[in-house]
């Protein structure tokens, strides 16, 4: 059965354009109320970035859980896995997020996490989108879900970071931490503070529209150049909602997610702590495959969509997964993507090992990589089906034999195509990544 409203990761879209309206949000909370917990004192967790559209949506959900007869807790403006932390931690039976990830202010989204923290299954996402297009019907008055503001929801967040980190410090590290005027601005620099690092923060003064604005994760030449300032040892980037990070080292070096789980990988065996297979997807660079294969660490490869990597870890028995955007799950230490859990398990890496970030990830060398992102009109699949899109992609296969691979696909969570070539060429995959898209291009035409 085909989703009408979820994506890969929940509910996404332009504010004020279906389905991210008011009237879809109050709709959404009650489908989801009466779907999740049912029941008359049941409970949900509900958090948000620090877009100015999340008012609103927050406002519209406590609203429709309400009319479900559902208690809301509202946590206010908190990391995505922080509330995953906190849906476990309240023994909540729901978790609620508001939040469009790292994409620009005008657009946000909603999606929901289960009462283990994780994410909903496929069969959960179609039930609630079932009743979202059935009449509301609003519980008895003396039913009706109240609300209620969890004023000590970050400092509980903190401390369960900091919890990861074992008995380490970082007492002596210069770091720089990009939060993206994201959700993280408050607690992404008190964690490694309190943990002894010097902290320089920046993307830290959020004004509701400049979420992801030429800083965060995805546009690291903020970090790079305020790492080159101060002098500092690295810098961290996260993205809007701080599932994502990213890195770059003393010189400025960009550090991916897959370097990243390579350097956490790498960590873990040597503790003797590693267990199944590391997993990543079709978009991982070969070079983190062969890397973790001459260290005899099995490399399993899901569908894009960090959902995927965690659907693949739990049925492989694995706890090291995620991809080269940032996304990294460490299900020893979380149940979910976290970027601050993330960064710190590198820097353990770094503290526990004495080398530098550059140090750790020299043993794994990239493959070149291009990635083109097409703007699509309608559906990105539907292009994608067409009999000459096929073709592309196969001719592109053809011509570049043994010496690469292809990964044409539509985006889970934005209205583009995504053109993937990586080849042991740089000069071959741009040149077969931009054939590609100008193929696709024509397609649309």
């Amino acid at each position: 059965m085909s989703r009408q409203y979820f994506g890969t990761d929940g509910v996404r879209g332009r504010v004020g354009v279906a389905p991210m309206t008011p009237e879809f949000a109050l709709k959404l909370g009650w489908a989801a109320g009466r779907v999740l917990a049912d029941g008359h004192g049941a409970r949900v967790v509900v958090g948000k970035d620090t877009r100015r559209s999340g008012y609103l949506f927050e406002s519209a959900l406590e609203a429709g859980f309400a009319a479900a007869g559902v208690e809301t807790d509202l946590l206010g403006p908190l990391p995505t896995p922080g509330v995953a932390y906190l849906t476990r931690a309240l023994r909540a039976q729901a978790g609620v997020v508001i939040s469009a990830s790292h994409n620009p202010h005008h657009d946000n989204g909603v999606k929901f996490f289960g009462p283990d923290g994780g994410k909903l299954s496929d069969e959960v996402e179609l039930e609630i989108e079932r009743l979202i297009d059935a009449p509301l019907e609003c519980v008895a008055p003396e039913r009706l879900g109240r609300a209620k503001r969890i004023d000590d929801a970050a400092g509980r967040y903190i401390e369960f970071c900091k919890g990861t980190f074992g008995e380490k410090n970082l007492n002596g590290l210069k770091l720089v931490v990009d939060c993206a005027n994201g959700a993280a601005y408050r607690v992404g620099p008190a964690i490694f503070e309190e943990l002894g690092a010097e902290v320089v923060a920046i993307g830290d003064h959020p004004n509701g529209l400049n979420i992801n604005a030429g800083c965060g994760s995805t546009h690291l030449g903020a970090v790079k150049a305020a790492v080159h300032q101060h002098g500092a040892d690295l810098g961290i980037a996260l993205d809007g909602d701080a599932d994502r990070c990213l890195m770059v080292d003393a010189a400025g070096n960009e550090i991916d997610g897959d370097q990243i789980l390579y350097v956490i990988a790498r960590a873990r065996l040597a503790a003797g702590e590693l267990s199944g297979p590391v997993v990543g997807t079709q978009m991982s660079n070969l070079g983190l495959e062969r890397a973790l294969l001459a260290l005899g660490v099995e490399f399993r490869r899901a569908k894009v969509g960090d959902r995927y990597v965690m659907e693949l870890l739990r049925e492989t028995g694995g706890m090291l997964g995620g991809e080269g955007s940032g996304h990294t799950i460490c299900l020893d230490k979380t149940s979910t993507g976290d970027g601050l859990v993330t960064a710190l398990q590198v820097l353990a890496a770094v503290v526990g090992q004495k080398k530098r970030l550059d140090q750790l990830v020299a043993g794994m060398a990239k493959f070149p990589q291009v990635l083109i992102n097409l703007p699509v009109q309608g559906r990105a699949a539907d292009v994608l089906a067409q009999p000459a899109a096929r073709a592309a992609e196969a001719a592109a296969l053809e011509r570049l034999g043994t010496h690469g691979r292809v990964l044409l696909r539509a985006s889970g969570t934005e209205p583009l195509i995504r053109v993937m070539i990586e080849a042991d060429d740089d000069a071959l995959a741009q040149r077969e990544a931009r054939a590609l898209a100008a193929a696709i291009e024509a397609v649309q035409a």
